[in-house]
Formats: C-alpha cells, structure tokens, sequence
C-alpha cells in the first residue's frame, strides 16, 4: 500500500499552441513521502512550476493520476481542492503575494480563518523564529524583500499544512538572505511535520533538502 503524500503515476501534461502541442510532463512517476523534503531543479520553462501547479489543483494532468495522502483527486471537485488547499497545503511564492491591505499578523492568520481557527502559540512560535514578532502590526508593503519573504513563509506554515510547495521561495533575496530564510524554513517545517517540494535554482538551496531531482524533457532524473 503506498504511503506517500504524493504520488505521480504516468503524469503527461500537454499544452496547446495553436497547431503545436508542447509536452511538458511526459508519463512522469514521482512520489513525495510524509515528512520528506525533496529539490526540484531544471531550466526556465521545464515544467517546475507546472508540476507545482499540478500537485496544488491549479492545473490538472492530460493523462496519468494524482494522489494526494493516498486519495485520488481525478475527480475532485472545487470544494475538495479548496478543502484540501485550507487544510493541507501551505505554498510560498517568489512574488511574496502577501495581502497588501492587510498587516503582518493579519496576514498570517488568514489561513486560520480559513479553517476557523484563531492566533495560537504556534503562531507565536512562528514569529518569534522568523523574527518579525516585533513587526506584526506593520502593513506588509512597508517591509523589506526579506521581511515579506519572512511573512510568506510563516503563513504558509501557520496552520501546520502536511504539505508545502515552495516556489523559488528565495528567488528576490540576497544569497545571505536567501540561505538564512531556507534555514528557518526547513528548520520550522520540520517542526511541523511538514514535508515540502522546493523548486529553485540554486544548488545552495537545494542541499537543504533530503534529496534532489532535475526536471528536463519531461521527466525526473534523481541527482547526487
């Protein structure tokens, strides 16, 4: 019986342009265990953040299945995507895609309301790691590329998510930066019990991870 958060079996992806069809995922396996933490590399246009996209109900498979805690999701509906995205999934973005109106704290738990739920200690917790428990009152457009990035990650970890997708999570930061925010959330996740799929194109990030797979013509190919 498979175990995995995600299982990948036969996964093609097509894309149609006008009388071209470009094959992104072509009949890909590819599984992500509970607690594991796996580096996807690859070049610009590969299809990282397709596969991404696929995982989070974004985007869906041509051909081949997706099970998501052992679930086949083939024929989930938009409330079983937007449950499971509520309950289970925590995604950071390069882009930050922080709530502007909103304040740091606001911010954050706006996965909490999502679920019912309230500030906690893990919260707290969360803040006081990442370092921005002094900043919660702040609007987050006043913040600096690594503050917001801060923010990001803690509200994609706020509601405890089995899963995180990170997408070039570092991509606007400094490589100091970059490497301090990839330390706390791997250190945080970890924590949280949370496994986590990072695309990204630094190898520095990518030796965070348990292990790394590249993306090219299509398929996954492990790396050392």
């Amino acid at each position: 019986m498979d175990t995995s958060l995600v299982h990948l079996q036969g996964a093609t992806k097509n894309f149609i342009d006008g009388k071209e069809t470009h094959n992104v995922l072509k009949d890909m396996d590819f599984s992500l265990g509970k607690g594991d933490s796996i580096a996807l590399t690859g070049a610009s246009g590969s299809g990282k953040s397709t596969l991404l996209n696929i995982i989070a109900g974004f985007e869906h498979l041509t051909h081949g299945t997706l099970a998501l805690n052992g679930a086949n999701v083939s024929n989930w509906k938009d409330d079983e995507w937007s449950q499971f995205r509520h309950q289970s999934l925590g995604v950071v973005f390069q882009q930050f895609n922080l709530l502007t109106p909103f304040t740091v704290k606001q911010n954050i738990a706006f996965p909490l309301s999502l679920n019912g739920e309230r500030w906690n200690m893990w919260c707290d917790h969360l803040v006081e790691t990442l370092e921005i428990d002094a900043l919660l009152n702040r609007h987050v457009a006043s913040l600096s590329g690594g503050q917001q990035q801060r923010v990001a990650i803690a509200r994609a970890l706020a509601h405890k998510p089995s899963l995180l997708l990170a997408d070039e999570p570092t991509g606007n930061l400094d490589q100091k930066s970059g490497l301090e925010v990839m330390k706390l959330l791997t250190e945080i996740a970890a924590e949280g019990n949370t496994s986590i799929l990072l695309v990204t194109h630094s190898l520095e990030c990518a030796e965070f991870m348990h292990s790394r797979f590249h993306l090219a013509n299509g398929q996954l190919n492990a790396s050392t």
